[in-house]
């Protein structure tokens, strides 16, 4: 029996019932729930959703919902993807304590000051109000072009905002090479005036080829050193990756997860 139908047949008027969490899991206990997916079911109101008071995983994505209220009691929930809905209050999401990341893209939150009530969550290191290849967004994000530089003001604990990383490793390396990238071109274009650009140059710059010593600047010297750290962080998340996907494929019965289930 596949409990993973994405047909929303046991929906009650748009409401998530008890016998709708339980086809779509196959737990009995809706206390024992760790990871649920209810995408695209024509949600408009959570119901009962609250009673998942181990909710780890949630996707809501492509529903019709407008309130949030029982998001309030799942106190373990770490990954929420709301894309795609009608929200435009996230206030009870305060009371998730542990959200990691947050997808609200295509919603209709108008302004900055509704983003007040994630204030509270300092574990939340991934943030996403605007998805320009699923062509999803706020009004809040058409409104002011800057809205990231403000994002990153408010929340400086994030790491991740709309899918750009903008601290820790990934930001600062993505940075270094920028730099590098314009000390090399400097170096190649060898300071030679704009005036000059029309004139034949030599084959190499003089003194090419005679026997230089082994020189590394410091710029390469952190390339190098953020890269190594880089990929070292990257192998770190790739066994968290696996081992919180075996998670979900236990708890959903053994079976595998469609790739683009992990899409946030």
């Amino acid at each position: 029996m596949d409990f993973r139908s994405d047909k929303g047949d046991d929906l009650e008027n748009g409401k998530i019932t008890v016998q709708l969490l339980k086809s779509r899991t196959g737990e009995f206990d809706l206390g024992s729930i760790l990871f649920l997916k209810l995408r695209g079911l024509g949600i408009l109101e959570l119901g009962c959703l609250g009673e998942c008071a181990s909710l780890e995983w949630l996707d809501l994505s492509g529903n019709g919902l407008t309130h949030l209220g029982p998001l309030a009691l799942l106190k373990a929930l770490t990954v929420l993807n709301l894309s795609a809905n009608r929200i435009s209050n996230l206030d009870p999401l305060s009371g998730c304590e542990k959200l990691q990341s947050l997808n609200a893209a295509g919603n209709q939150l108008r302004n900055l000051q509704q983003l007040q009530c994630l204030l509270g969550l300092r574990h939340l290191d991934n943030l996403r109000f605007h998805n320009g290849p699923a062509r999803l967004s706020n009004p809040f994000c058409l409104a002011a072009a800057g809205y990231p530089a403000v994002l990153a003001e408010m929340f400086p604990w994030v790491k991740v905002i709309d899918g750009e990383r903008v601290s820790g490793q990934g930001s600062e390396l993505y940075q270094l090479c920028k730099d590098l990238d314009r000390s090399l071109q400097r170096c190649g274009n060898g300071g030679a005036p704009p005036d000059m650009a029309g004139r034949a140059q030599p084959w190499v710059d003089e003194g090419y080829w005679e026997v230089q010593p082994a020189r590394r600047s410091s710029i390469v010297e952190e390339a190098y050193k953020q890269f190594n750290e880089a990929l070292l962080e990257c192998r770190e998340l790739g066994k968290q990756a696996d081992h919180s996907i075996s998670q979900a494929e236990r708890a959903l019965g053994g079976g595998r997860l469609e790739a683009n289930s992990y899409l946030f």
